[in-house]
């Protein structure tokens, strides 16, 4: 399938800066564009976690967000040709990311598709902000014992989990948009979950991510909700039939309940 990545010329972007990053033996492409703003080529990505370009391509151009964000770029390749790919701006690179189901991907690939999910940001904010080039580049500080050292690496854990927790509800504030346009078209709004309902399911979903998180050490937000849509076949939360609305509230209070042996909380 020969998918055309280039836009319109006003929409491509001049590289003033091209960086290789090592990650995990990967080397991920960024650059740092006439703005100031840092592009991730996606297309490469693709390739080294082992998820469908096409199908990617075609995700992206969906996305309310993504595809308002999504440039082109003129990269020099390693064969010294110069190829036209297309980027998301650094600060969505997780927004797209995160909408990779890591149980639906090769089984062989799984661990570096949530690798990427969980440190691919910070890694390359970090090379463009601090002029870092490698994934672990504070050997010492991440394995020292010093009291500092442990609370640096704490207050850096908590740091990533919320910045990882802005880029999901971003992308939930975007479905919301799209789930609203449909509800507007359906002709029994019974069918779908109030504002109310959808609330409570996003606070119960929002309990049990925090639970899981203390245990794990990683942000579980995408987890518990790819979990509701595989368990109930939907897209979305929003988009949940107002019928299942009580089974699933039941669910998730059983999950809460299975982690901490206490009241539920929602």
């Amino acid at each position: 399938m020969n998918l055309k990545e280039t836009e319109d010329k006003e929409n491509r972007l001049t590289v003033i800066e091209r960086r290789e990053i090592e990650f995990y033996g990967d080397r991920v492409l960024a650059v740092r564009v006439e703005e100031g703003e840092v592009y991730v080529p996606i297309r490469p990505i693709c390739d080294l976690i082992g998820v469908s370009w096409p199908a990617q391509f075609r995700r992206i151009n969906r996305d309310a967000v993504l595809s308002r964000r999504k440039s082109t770029v003129a990269v020099t390749a390693t064969d010294g040709k110069e190829r036209e790919l297309l980027c998301l701006p650094l600060d969505y690179l997780n927004g797209w990311l995160f909408g990779l189901n890591a149980s639906r991907v090769d089984e062989s690939v799984r661990d570096q598709l949530v690798r990427y999910q969980d440190e691919c940001y910070r890694v390359l904010a970090d090379a463009f902000m601090r002029d870092r080039v490698t994934a672990r580049p504070d050997d010492e500080l991440m394995e020292s014992n010093a009291p500092s050292a442990i609370a640096y690496r704490n207050a850096m854990a908590v740091a990533n989990l919320a910045r990882q927790q802005y880029y999901i509800e971003q992308r939930l504030d975007a479905t919301e948009e799209r789930i609203s346009a449909i509800e507007a078209r359906l002709s029994d709004p019974k069918r779908i979950l109030t504002t109310d309902q959808a609330r409570r399911i996003a606070d119960g979903v929002q309990t049990v991510a925090h639970e899981l998180g203390k245990r794990s050490g990683r942000n579980e937000y995408a987890g518990v909700y790819n979990e509701l849509y595989r368990r109930f076949e939907v897209p979305d939360y929003r988009s949940l039939p107002s019928a299942k609305f009580d089974e699933c509230m039941d669910w998730l209070r059983q999950w809460y309940q299975s982690l901490t042996g206490i009241d539920v909380p929602f």
